[in-house]
Order: structure tokens, then sequence, then C-alpha cells
């Protein structure tokens, strides 16, 4: 698989974190099949391609969805939060990958957690409770944090707290993953006409399109 394809997938997690947060932050619901795959992604930690990260590009279908609109720079005025999710997420990304000892801790809470989750965890709901501690106790403590906007009703509910913080999390890992695969900042703008093709292609492989 091409570099871009691969680097394609990684932003279509960041793309899939970003719609779900939105959509939960507003309407106080999620598609739970997407959900259950990013939060997922957290725990794998090894794989022979990125598509793997997500069970196959089927996992990440809906980030794709809203990686082709992106990258067209179609967005509706509705969806600016699902864009200023996205490249808030690779900003914060880019935070952790500048601090070694912030990733060593991520890494090895994950690691625990994903120990619970096979062995204690009934719901995807006990998954991100765990998660969301995880995010909560690192993240949450770098100067400039994602602030997530949408209805009180929503955002104030725990469980509902707890998938954003998850999802928040879910979307940096998919970042790093891209980074690791050679993106940057300045590279998405140059690639970006290309990275649109491989994510088209990859959606019209699911029917998408």
């Amino acid at each position: 698989m091409s570099a871009v394809r691969e680097q394609a997938f990684a932003l279509a997690g960041v793309a899939q974190a970003s719609r779900m947060i939105d959509q939960l932050s507003k309407t106080g619901s999620y598609p739970a099949e997407f959900l259950e795959t990013s939060i997922q992604s957290l725990f794998v930690f090894d794989v022979d391609s990125t598509a793997d990260v997500f069970g196959g590009p089927a996992g990440v279908r809906l980030g794709l969805q809203n990686l082709c609109v992106l990258l067209a720079n179609q967005a509706e005025q509705e969806q600016r939060d699902v864009v200023r999710y996205f490249f808030s997420v690779l900003f914060l990304e880019r935070q952790f990958a500048q601090n070694p000892e912030l990733q060593s801790t991520v890494r090895d809470r994950l690691q625990h957690a994903s120990y619970k989750a096979e062995h204690f965890a009934s719901s995807v709901r006990d998954v991100c409770h765990n998660v969301a501690g995880i995010y909560q106790d690192t993240f949450s403590t770098l100067p400039r944090r994602i602030k997530v906007t949408g209805s009180a009703q929503h955002l104030e509910n725990p469980d509902n707290a707890d998938i954003v913080r998850s999802l928040l999390l879910a979307g940096v890992r998919s970042a790093h993953l891209w980074r690791q695969l050679g993106g940057r900042r300045w590279t998405l703008a140059l690639q970006r006409r290309a990275l649109l093709r491989s994510a088209q292609e990859l959606s019209r492989g699911l029917g998408l399109v």
C-alpha cells in the first residue's frame, strides 16, 4: 500500500473521531459500530498495515466519508466544528510527539486499560470510562486543550463526557500514526489532492461514492 494511502487511513481515524465528538456533543447520540472501532484502535499496538488498526477499511468508513469532504473543502457551515476538532487534534498530537515522557505514560496506561477492557469491561462505555481517565490525567494538563462545544445537557452527562475524552484520545492516536507515516501539517497542504484521491478510492471500494 502506498505511503499516501496509509496516511489517508490514519487521517480518516482523526476525521472519524472528530465527527463523532461533534455528533455526540450536539445530539447525545453516536454510531455505535464506529465508536467501537475508534476506541479499540487505542489497543492495537503492532500491525502490518494502517487499515488493520481499524479492523479493515469498513471500520473507518465514517472517517473516510468525512475526510473526503474536508479535503475537498466541501464542509458545510454546520460541519465547522468537525473541521475545528480535526485540526485541533493534529495540533494536540504535535505537543504529544514532542514529549517522550507523556508518550511513555500514555502507552503504559493504554496497555493496562487494554487488559482491563479484555477481561473486565462489559461494554464500550466501561472501556471509555477507563480511557477517559487517561486523557484527563495527561492531555488535559497540556497548555492548549481542545474545547468541545455543543449542548450542555449532553456534555454534562458523565457517560458522554467519558466518550468524548476517549474519542479525543483515539483521534490523537490516529494523528500520531499519521506522523509516524511521514505526515506533517505542511505536507497535508502539499499532498491534499493525493490524499483526497486515496480517500475517494478507498471510499469507492466501500461503495460510498
